[in-house]
């Protein structure tokens, strides 16, 4: 994961720890990175969509998942003033991973087979169009632990010289 280990977590936020504590102890079940991300949709409707978290930016608590541009999550975001997108992390991601971004837009039915089968990728070219990181920037983390039954929510407020101060609230789960 990006921005892990010794260092990273010096700076990271009392949350951070605790997700990647859960992420570490979860490693070999192969959905453990897995999340959902609501959106704002069309006539204000709530979307909702799993992404897979791609890791932290280094030396910050900004969460990365990668995505295509095509799809409908992008234009929600655009759409949202708290909303960021970035292309880039193209080739820390399997050649597997980015074959996805060769085929069809994400959503409209499937009619042949066969084009996801044709397409190739040359390993060492660099991020198609359709390729975005998508960078989550949290103001509110809501921590739950079904096993211990507890609830912490984390807000973060920006001090004066600007960096962060996270507070946490212990909340009924």
């Amino acid at each position: 994961m990006a921005g892990g280990g010794a260092a990273a977590s010096a700076l990271a936020s009392p949350w951070r720890a605790l997700l990647q504590r859960a992420l570490d102890a979860n490693a070999h079940l192969r959905h453990s990175t897995y999340f959902q991300l609501a959106t704002v949709g069309g006539g204000g409707r709530p979307a909702n969509r799993t992404v897979v978290f791609r890791g932290f930016q280094e030396h910050c608590d900004k969460i990365q998942i990668n995505t295509d541009t095509r799809s409908n999550k992008i234009g929600e975001i655009k759409n949202c003033p708290f909303g960021e997108h970035r292309e880039k992390a193209w080739f820390a991601s399997s050649v597997k991973s980015r074959l996805q971004y060769l085929g069809p837009q994400p959503g409209v039915p499937v009619v042949d087979d066969d084009h996801v089968k044709d397409v190739h990728l040359d390993p060492s070219a660099g991020p198609v169009d359709a390729f975005c990181l998508l960078v989550l920037d949290p103001e509110k983390v809501d921590y739950l632990n079904l096993k211990s039954n507890q609830r912490l929510v984390f807000t973060r407020s920006q001090k004066e010289d600007g960096s962060n101060n996270w507070m946490a609230e212990k909340v009924s789960p």
